[in-house]
């Protein structure tokens, strides 16, 4: 299990992702899951995946060594814009899919599979994108600032009533890591170290590149603070006034 989650706001664009993998309670591992592709000035994008996990880096790897398109061997970064980028994952995945899926369907592996495509390209704003097992995949809007992955059930809330296209985007990461710590406490199966990006508009390099591990002072303090916050939330609001009638 994993959970990431991606926000597109005015400011420019945040991705988050934990690093935990298991396949039963005695085998747990760490796999990073944000995976960063750039040209220095010129194209900056990340990709966050959950799903089988040999399926996802089979993906990454044809992703930045090349597949055959036409006849020419083609990469994530030989892509002219994020629109066209994000067809081509979905063309990759698709290919990987008929090379692998047999097999794996064979023996009974899952092969469900989705990820976040986040980036930017000169003269273009930031784009936010999340993209199916099928290849197809839905683009962030004003409207519909952020995207989550794998075990978002957990954090979805905090995100539905917090984040907005105009928040900023350092207070959006601020909402990710609540995001976050809020699924870690409630599905071991999803854990540090954590792994971010943060991307301004218009800026062609990231403005955050951050592994988040246990010893990180401020991600304790979030978690402690929000713990404590959601107690106090909890005593301010007065007591139901519903009493049982006595006949």
């Amino acid at each position: 299990m994993t959970y990431c989650v991606g926000l597109l706001v005015n400011d420019g664009l945040v991705m988050l992702a934990d690093t935990r993998t298991n396949a039963g309670l005695d085998n747990i591992s760490t796999f990073r899951k944000l995976h960063i592709f750039e040209k220095p000035k010129s194209k900056v994008m990340a990709i966050a995946t959950a799903g089988n996990l040999a399926f996802t880096q089979a993906v990454i790897s044809c992703l930045r060594e090349g597949v055959d398109v036409g006849g020419e061997l083609q990469t994530l970064l030989d892509q002219p814009n994020m629109f066209r980028a994000a067809q081509f994952i979905g063309e990759v995945i698709r290919t990987v899919y008929k090379m692998d899926g047999p097999a794996l369907e064979q023996v009974g592996a899952s092969l469900e599979v989705s990820m976040l495509f986040g980036g930017q390209m000169p003269g273009q704003p930031p784009r936010l994108f999340m993209i199916y097992r099928a290849g197809n995949f839905i683009e962030a809007s004003v409207d519909t600032p952020y995207f989550q992955i794998g075990e978002h059930k957990y954090g979805k809330p905090i995100l539905d009533r917090a984040v907005r296209y105009s928040t900023g985007i350092y207070d959006g990461l601020k909402l990710a890591l609540i995001s976050m710590d809020s699924t870690m406490r409630s599905n071991l199966g999803v854990g540090l170290p954590l792994d971010t990006v943060v991307l301004r508009k218009d800026q062609m390099e990231w403005d955050l590149d951050r592994r988040i591990d246990a010893a990180d002072p401020y991600f304790h303090d979030l978690s402690e603070r929000w713990s404590a916050a959601l107690r106090q939330a909890h005593l301010n609001i007065p007591s139901p006034p519903y009493k049982q009638k006595k006949e």
